[in-house]
C-alpha cells in the first residue's frame, strides 16, 4: 500500500517562498509519476506541478511557470515543490499524488496525501 505524507505548508507573505515535501512509502507497481495538486476554497481541485519518478520529465500549470520548481529525492522517497515569488492567488490546500500518468484530473491519480495549507497574505 502507498502512503504519502506532506510537510512544509504555512503562513506567508506574498513574494515570500514555501518549500512543500511529500514523502512516500510503500510501493506499486501502477504508477511512475507524482504530482502537487491544490484546492481552494469553492474551486476545483487544479494540478500544479508533477514529476516522472523514472527520469527528469516535469510539467507545470502556466499559472505557477516560472515560480514553482518539483523536484525528487529519490534516495529519502521523497517529492518537493519549490514555491517562489507566493501571491494570495496561491493560498490552498496542497495535495500530493501518486499516478500512472501525469494528466490534469486529479481522478487519474489512485494516491493521496492528507494535504497542506498553505496561505498567502497580501
Amino acid at each position: 500500500q502507498v502512503q504519502l505524507v506532506e510537510s512544509g505548508g504555512g503562513s506567508v507573505q506574498a513574494g515570500g517562498s514555501l518549500r512543500l515535501s511529500c514523502a512516500r512509502s510503500g510501493y506499486s507497481t501502477s504508477w511512475n509519476w507524482m504530482a502537487w495538486f491544490r484546492q481552494a476554497p469553492g474551486k476545483e481541485r487544479e494540478r500544479v506541478a508533477c514529476i516522472y519518478l523514472g527520469g527528469v520529465s516535469t510539467a507545470y500549470a502556466d499559472s505557477v511557470k516560472g515560480r514553482f520548481t518539483i523536484s525528487q529525492d529519490g534516495a529519502k522517497n521523497t517529492v518537493h515543490l519549490q514555491m517562489n515569488s507566493l501571491k494570495p492567488a496561491d493560498t490552498a490546500m496542497y495535495y500530493c499524488a501518486a499516478g500512472s500518468y501525469c494528466t490534469p484530473a486529479a481522478a487519474d491519480f489512485r494516491y493521496w496525501g492528507q494535504g497542506t495549507q498553505v496561505t498567502v497574505s497580501s
